[in-house]
């Protein structure tokens, strides 16, 4: 896997320290590494570059690191935030952050974290709560309570919302995959849906199915993922209420 990274830190010390790490862990495969000592710098990189990873310290110049998080959130890459506002991981694992390593920190530290992204399939420590989508210039976060399923729509997604809303994220559905495995299944290459908005499982005909969801809608769901759904609602059938 090729990486290009991003790495948002003010103290010009550290900064140089995460990039050299970055680079000693990563080797041949990070292709970009960019460093980042402000907001405005940090988002013009973004904009005019495709990164995959950002590695972001909370506190920046005395900024609202949540709103800072939030916005980092909602944009295409994934996020490692790197800070020694350790009373506040649990927050930040609710945003859908990869991971959160404590400074003062170690290569092995690092390292770690680093292997969440390039190994999709490691279980996170917590999964994603909410979503932060960009709403113009605003960022509104969203609970995933209130979203049925994501459609994938080339490089972003497009979000359905219990009330029958249309919200559009900048991440690619593989990458919301990863920040919602516990919540939401990918039932089709194209869909990422809520399992507790699944209602029921049917077959159609030419060995073909579709799952119901909660407020009438029907999505397709491939053949490879039915068992999987079969033993879910099977599950729920037995569970104690």
């Amino acid at each position: 896997m090729s990486v290009s990274l991003l790495i948002v830190e003010d103290e010009p010390i550290v900064a140089q320290r995460v990039e050299r790490l970055c680079r000693e862990i990563l080797s041949d495969q990070l292709a970009q590494c960019l460093v980042a000592g402000s907001t405005a710098e940090a988002f013009n990189l973004l904009d005019a570059n495709t990164i995959d990873l950002t590695l972001l310290d909370l506190n920046l110049a005395g900024q609202d690191g949540f709103d800072l998080l939030r916005r980092f959130a909602a944009r295409p890459a994934h996020t490692i935030v790197v800070s020694a506002e350790t009373t506040r991981a649990i927050e930040a694992f609710d945003l859908g952050v990869l991971d959160f390593v404590a400074k003062p920190f170690t290569k092995e530290r690092l390292e770690k974290a680093i292997d969440r992204f390039l190994k999709p399939d490691a279980k996170l420590e917590r999964s994603a709560k909410q979503i932060a989508f960009e709403a113009g210039a605003r960022i509104e976060t969203i609970n995933i309570e209130e979203i049925l399923y994501f459609k994938g729509a080339d490089k972003y997604s497009e979000a359905a919302m219990v009330g029958g809303d249309v919200k559009f994220h900048s991440k690619p559905l593989n990458r919301l995959e990863e920040i919602l495995a516990e919540q939401f299944i990918r039932s089709h290459k194209s869909f990422l849906v809520q399992v507790a908005a699944i209602k029921a499982l049917r077959s159609l005909e030419g060995s073909r199915y579709e799952i119901d969801l909660q407020g009438g809608h029907s999505l397709p769901i491939g053949r490879t993922r039915v068992d999987h759904v079969r033993r879910l609602l099977a599950a729920r059938e037995t569970a104690p209420a």
